[in-house]
Parts: C-alpha cells; sequence; structure tokens
C-alpha cells in the first residue's frame, strides 16, 4: 500500500495549511552541496556528477576541468574532503567522488579530449615559478583568460612532487606526463633545469607582467641525530626523488622511517618495494595523533609496514638504533620516560617534515616570511611586492595537490585582475544543504561502488599502480547515487505535489516555476522536495 508522505499540520501550533489571505509562497533556491563546499580546487562537482549520471561525459570533463585540470591525477591522490563532506555518509556511504572523477580523467587521456583555445590574447606575460600542482595550475587557468605564460623549474622534468614525491604506485607516470602535456598543448611554455637566483632580474629580462611563486616543499626538515655512521641515515625527499628518478638505492633488509606524516608512509612502502623485509615507522606520538592519512596508514600496515607508536629515535649505532620510550601527559603530549630500546635497522630514513628554499626571495625588499613561507594577503596571495603572487607550498598552508591546485587557480583570478587594473569579484557562497535540510523519502540504499586493488602480497613486489579505476557502467552508477543537495534535479515531486496545479514545468533543463495566482501557500511542495531545492518565505518577502 503507498504511504502517504505529506505531514499533516500541527494545529495547536499553526493556522493549517491556507487561509483566506496567503501568508507564505514557496521559491526555488540553489544551496550549495557539502561536496562543492569541501573542494579546495573548488570543482562544481555536483553538477559534473548529474553530467555523468546523463550519459554525457565528455560535458561532465569540461565541467570539471573549468575548475581543476587534472582530473586524472586527482582521481587518484586527492584524499578527497568531499567524500567526508558527503550527506550520504549518514545514509550508505559517500559517494565514491574521486572515482569518477578518475574515471573521467582516464577517458579524456584514452580520447585525446583537449583543452579549449582562448578566444583572444591580453598581450600579457606571466612568468610561474615551480612546475607543480600549484604553479602548473595558475599556468592552465592564466592561459584560458589569454595570457602568455612561462614556467621555469629547477627539476629535469614538470610536476613537482607530484613526479619527484608521490610513488608511481599510487600516480603512474604516463598519467602525470598525459595531463602536463594538455597544458603544454594549450600553448604553457614550461623551462626545466632553470633555477630561479634573481626573480626580479628573470622577470624584468623577460617582459613578464606579473609573477607567481610556486615552488615546492622539497628540503626535508634537518634533525641532530648522534650516530657512529651517517652514511646509513637518509632523508626521505630525497630517498623518494631518487627513486622517482629511476634510481634502485640499496638499504638493506631493516629499515626505519622516523615520522608519521604521509611522507613517512610513502618511504616506508618504497622501502618494501625495494626488497627490504621489515620496514618500521618509529612515531613519538599514537595512532590518533599522527598526520598521516588513515587509508595511507591502513595501506601501509596491509603491505606489512609495522607501527612503533610512543618512541623517538636518540640516537643511530652500527646496525640497530636506540629509541626512548614515551608517554603521554596529562595534556596529551609525548614526553620520555628515560626507558630504552634497540632497534634493528640497515638504514634510517628522516621523515620529519618538509621546508621549501626561499632563500632565492630573500633579497627582494618588502618581501616577508614566516619560517620558510612567503606571507601573503589571505584573500589576494599577493606578497608585499606589487605584481608577485605566492601559492601552495611556498605560503602557509596544508601541503596537498588539491590544496595547491586550488591556489594556482585562486592566484590566475587575482593576477587576471590586478594586470587589468581592478579588484577580483567577490564570489560569495550560498547557504549549506545540510543533511538535516534533506526529505530522503525519494532515495533507496545503494552502496558505493568499490574500486579493483591488488593483493598486498602482490604490490610489493613492483611499482605498478595498486587501484583500479571504474568501468563505464560503474561511474553511471556511482554517479547516480549523487543526492543533489539543495539543488533541483527535476523528479517532478512538486509537480505532482501541488494541489492547485501551481507548478509550471518549463522543460527538460529548465526546471519549473511557480504561478502564484493559483498558489495557496499549502507547503506541500516544500515537504516533498527530497533536496530542499524550495523555500517557504514570507509573503512579502518577495
Amino acid at each position: 500500500m503507498a504511504r502517504d508522505i505529506t505531514q499533516l499540520p500541527n494545529l495547536a501550533a499553526e493556522g493549517g495549511r491556507v487561509a483566506p489571505v496567503r501568508s507564505r509562497m514557496p521559491v526555488y533556491v540553489d544551496l550549495l552541496p557539502p561536496c562543492n563546499n569541501g573542494c579546495p580546487a573548488g570543482e562544481n562537482i555536483q553538477e559534473w556528477l548529474r553530467l555523468v549520471k546523463a550519459g554525457q561525459d565528455e560535458g561532465a570533463w569540461r565541467e570539471l576541468v573549468k575548475n581543476n585540470p587534472f582530473p586524472a591525477i586527482h582521481g587518484r591522490v586527492c584524499y578527497h574532503p568531499c567524500e567526508t563532506a558527503c550527506n550520504r555518509v549518514e545514509l550508505d556511504g559517500a559517494v565514491s567522488i574521486h572515482s569518477v572523477e578518475r574515471y573521467l580523467g582516464d577517458l579524456a587521456i584514452e580520447r585525446g579530449w583537449s583543452f579549449s583555445k582562448p578566444r583572444f590574447s591580453s598581450g600579457r606575460r606571466v612568468l610561474v615559478v615551480g612546475a607543480g600542482p600549484s604553479g602548473l595550475s595558475a599556468a592552465y587557468h592564466l592561459a584560458r583568460m589569454g595570457h602568455e605564460v612561462e614556467i621555469r623549474d629547477a627539476s629535469p622534468l614538470p610536476g613537482g612532487m607530484m613526479r619527484y614525491g608521490i610513488p608511481e604506485y599510487r600516480l603512474p607516470r604516463r598519467v602525470l606526463d598525459a595531463e602536463v602535456q594538455r597544458l603544454v598543448d594549450l600553448g604553457v611554455r614550461i623551462v626545466t633545469d632553470y633555477t630561479v637566483k634573481d626573480l626580479l632580474a628573470d622577470q624584468a629580462e623577460g617582459g613578464f607582467d606579473a609573477v607567481f611563486v610556486a615552488i615546492g616543499a622539497h628540503l626535508s626538515r634537518r634533525v641532530d641525530i648522534p650516530n657512529r655512521d651517517a652514511s646509513r641515515i637518509v632523508d626521505a625527499v630525497s630517498f623518494l626523488r631518487d627513486v622517482a628518478s629511476g634510481e634502485r638505492p640499496v638499504i638493506g633488509r631493516k629499515v626505519a622511517v622516523y615520522g608519521g606524516g604521509n611522507t613517512a608512509m610513502d618511504a616506508a612502502r618504497v622501502a618494501r618495494r625495494l626488497g627490504a623485509e621489515e620496514s618500521i615507522i618509529v612515531y613519538r606520538r599514537t595512532p590518533e595523533q599522527m598526520p598521516a592519512h588513515s587509508e595511507e596508514r591502513e595501506s601501509a600496515e596491509r603491505e606489512g609496514v609495522t607501527m612503533n607508536w610512543l618512541r623517538t629515535i636518540s640516537s643511530v649505532d652500527a646496525g640497530d638504533l636506540t629509541v626512548e620510550i614515551m608517554e603521554l601527559d596529562e595534556n596529551g603530549k609525548a614526553v620520555g620516560t628515560g626507558r630504552f630500546e634497540k632497534l634493528e635497522a640497515d638504514t634510517v630514513i628522516l621523515a620529519l617534515g618538509q621546508e621549501t628554499d626561499s632563500s632565492f626571495l630573500r633579497r627582494i625588499p618588502g618581501m616577508q616570511f614566516d619560517h620558510d613561507v612567503v606571507k601573503v594577503d589571505p584573500r589576494t596571495l599577493m606578497t608585499g611586492v606589487p605584481g608577485v603572487f605566492a601559492g601552495g607550498d611556498a605560503v602557509p598552508s596544508e601541503r596537498t595537490v588539491t590544496i595547491g591546485v586550488g591556489h594556482g587557480k585562486r592566484a590566475a583570478r587575482q593576477i587576471d585582475s590586478w594586470l587589468a587594473g581592478r579588484e577580483a569579484p567577490a564570489r560569495p557562497k550560498h547557504t549549506l544543504a545540510s543533511f538535516d535540510k534533506l526529505h530522503l523519502w525519494y532515495f533507496g540504499d545503494t552502496r558505493a561502488t568499490t574500486q579493483p586493488e591488488l593483493e598486498p602480497t602482490e604490490r610489493i613486489t613492483d611499482f605498478d599502480e595498486i587501484v583500479g579505476g571504474l568501468d563505464v557502467d560503474q561511474a553511471h552508477v556511482e554517479a547516480a547515487r549523487c543526492l543533489s543537495c539543495g539543488n533541483c534535479f527535476e523528479c517532478d515531486g512538486c509537480l505532482g505535489a501541488c494541489p492547485e496545479d501551481a507548478v509550471i514545468k518549463l522543460g527538460k533543463g529548465f526546471r519549473y516555476r511557480f504561478d502564484y495566482d493559483r498558489c495557496t501557500g499549502c507547503a506541500t511542495c516544500y515537504e516533498q522536495c527530497p533536496v530542499h531545492a524550495i523555500e517557504m518565505i514570507e509573503e512579502n518577502a518577495r
């Protein structure tokens, strides 16, 4: 038997649904989906998911790359805060947004889709220092705006930490190369093996009207550990860079990695692939305090990496190291106990954080610093030097690929406005479509699609990609799980529910409108709308 979903009014608290004079009225609204709100790259996730659901894959890719030029990369390495924010978490699990994004990115590479060229040239030139995610993103958006862009990078190949910090089993280099090549085809010039030493001289000699500094954090943070054989101690950034460059360093059977971030997890997992029988993480705090993403830690553990919590290295000796056992004080801070133990290790890899080499900027008058990073206006990303902007690892922020790409997009818009002598327009956000706003009667249970993965025993034998992609049917099914939070998806619910025929359908893609001459303000349309795309407002607020 069909269930009537329309709620009866509480006559003890209100005057019923209708009255001789209408006091309230429905209006269509567009709220901010939590996935869009959670994306550091500023993608319109809900819209490109809608296009995938409709079978318009190329249209979805083009919608996606309006904000992020690297969907195949992000679908693999982004820690998808959009999925943490997804309202479907409260039902049967978040939409697997990253896997659909990867599907679009891989499809674009397979089919040779390219970026649309700009319709005009601004006649302005912009120098980008650093070919990592932030620099490449800024170059892309600036080129799309019609500016001539040149990137200069000290490494032999572009990509920054995407190439030299993220192991190939997470990001195959063919994928990185394909998405970078698309920028070159757009007209971005990338100069490699070029170290910028005098930024202002380079700017003047090249006739650049503005500069975006996007240097990566390629220096390992130093720590003094007493040792008898310094050759057994390597830093994680250099270790990962050497491996990414094709080298296979000899590390022995037992490796200890000192640190608890994502770089430490990568170093420990790479060590396993280089033949280490034992790969141990030594971390001075607890699992809950570890900065590494939980999925990275869990993947490392599945591959045989051992976690040694509440331990700190005090010295490195021949064939082993001495660690002090830590404990948490009343404030949750790790403190030494004075008790020690020995761990066997042929190699010790230090992964205690990274810094940028900003020394070439310190000679510029007006440039201000906060330790190794540059101080910028948090809204415009401009440094204290007019026309010089900075982002990504070069400024105070969390250091991820997605945040870097978001900085690049924001900087490009600010640079474009600065070159035009105007302020970038403010972009106010709509009200957030939180879970409590939804009416979920419309949606059934559909579990997230699981991506295929190599077995842990297979993973550690080489650097092949661990996680596979979705096929076309899986991607479309997964996109269809989107709840379209806060935005009408033309389910016809309001059309069918209105007792006065006051809802007028405007045709596919054009949604609906209200005939207020017929509307009584009963709110039936509002109460049944599954996604809260209708709001009731006071009659005189129209």
